[in-house]
């Protein structure tokens, strides 16, 4: 509740408001350090949503930090929901912001790209994406 103390002739508003916006500022660095602790997806080869000519040699996916070899997977699914990669995926041992699984010549089709990583700190995010390998409509 606001008023004027005229002894001290300040509003003593003020603290509250401060404290209002000192637990917002607080909070907001809490979300923003808490987000910075997951890894996700910067860009894939290959491109989300893609279509290729040609089969690609691997799937890789870049990350925006650091994430943990031991519990991160990737695997590439045809459209008859059968895995077709070569079940070497792994983290890339030279840049670990670098998911990346090896393909065998794929026929032309649609396929699906699944992932699930670790980050360095604990968090754990996954996802999905599809490629297309053809010559286009």
């Amino acid at each position: 509740m606001a008023y004027w103390d005229h002894k001290r002739c300040h509003d003593n508003r003020l603290p509250g408001r401060w404290s209002s916006s000192t637990a917002l500022a607080v909070g907001l660095l809490l979300m923003v350090s808490s987000a910075w602790g997951h890894a996700f997806p910067d860009h894939s080869e290959p491109r989300v949503g893609w279509m290729v000519k040609q089969s690609p040699a691997q799937v890789r996916i870049w990350f925006d930090g650091a994430i943990e070899p031991i519990f991160s997977t990737i695997t590439v699914m045809n459209g008859n929901k059968e895995r077709v990669d070569k079940a070497d995926g792994r983290v890339n041992p030279s840049d670990t912001t670098i998911l990346e699984v090896s393909l065998p010549p794929l026929p032309p089709g649609r396929y699906r790209v699944f992932w699930s990583v670790i980050a360095r700190d604990g968090h754990h995010t996954e996802g999905d994406f599809p490629f297309t390998i053809g010559s286009g409509p």
